[in-house]
């Protein structure tokens, strides 16, 4: 079927196009589409407190929760920016989990000499 319609592509696209400008409802929705898709995203003008340790998270999750109080966020991108809060914590509890760990191994290495 691809290689059926990657012969006509060229064809059947002017013909859509030719429809659209001829009014067509379904064509002109199908060439708008293309040309203008709907948008998945926003830019969500948020200013959070800077997150630079697991503790600071605390307050970028309060700023969150209060943007979504005050409207200035919708329960989705709060969730979004919450699972970021959250991947940028848990990175940080794996950096200091090896931190502690290495020194922990070299404790015990000096310990062995």
């Amino acid at each position: 079927m691809e290689a059926l319609l990657d012969g006509e592509a060229v064809e059947i696209t002017r013909r859509a196009v030719e429809k659209a400008k001829e009014g067509d409802p379904t064509a002109l929705r199908l060439c708008l589409d293309r040309i203008a898709p709907a948008r998945k995203d926003r830019l969500t003008p948020f200013e959070m407190p800077p997150i630079r340790t697991a503790t600071d998270a605390i307050g970028a999750l309060a700023a969150i929760v209060e943007g979504v109080a005050s409207g200035a966020l919708t329960p989705a991108e709060a969730g979004h920016l919450s699972k970021l809060v959250e991947a940028f914590v848990s990175t940080v509890e794996a950096a200091d989990h090896e931190e502690r760990l290495s020194r922990i191994e070299e404790q015990l290495k000096r310990g062995r000499s």
